[in-house]
């Protein structure tokens, strides 16, 4: 996969949890394009940068003191 040049787009579920799909197939149900497209490495490095608390957005609402 190292020598994968194929275009990757970064998409996004409703619980704010990352994953990559190609670029050249429509996205799943459920998931949003985040914006960022590029090769395989890129678009990881990019969800590494930017998905900085692994917990679903439920738990994290459920956790917070003021919510």
């Amino acid at each position: 996969m190292e020598d994968d040049e194929r275009a990757y787009r970064v998409v996004r579920n409703d619980e704010e949890q990352y994953s990559i799909w190609s670029a050249e197939q429509e996205i799943p149900r459920g998931w949003h394009a985040d914006g960022f497209t590029g090769t395989r490495p890129e678009c990881l490095a990019h969800i590494d940068e930017v998905w900085v608390d692994m917990r679903p957005l439920s738990l994290r609402r459920a956790m917070d003191p003021a919510g």
